[in-house]
């Protein structure tokens, strides 16, 4: 588990997100792409519900109010999924 503060070029830059994945771009020019199948309350999200996020945690995470999703960098880079979610690395 990481325990270290948010580095600055860590923080979220843009998000996008189409039917099958998940895009985030970070301020020190790394993307990070994982599958929406990673993230069940997206995947069967509307693309209206998934278009409608908020970047929250002072840049460092996204937040998703219509499904209740959160999601922060720090899991992102890390690979991982929702906890219901098995995901072979």
């Amino acid at each position: 588990m990481r325990t270290s503060e948010p580095r600055a070029g860590e923080k979220i830059k843009a998000v996008r997100i189409d039917e099958d994945t998940l895009a985030v771009d970070l301020a020190d020019g790394r993307t990070v792409t994982t599958p929406l199948a990673w993230y069940p309350r997206l995947l069967h999200a509307t693309p209206e519900q998934r278009s409608n996020f908020i970047v929250a945690g002072a840049g460092f995470g996204i937040h998703w109010p219509d499904v209740d999703e959160d999601l922060s960098v720090h899991g992102v880079l890390a690979g991982l999924s929702s906890p219901d979610v098995k995901v072979a690395v």
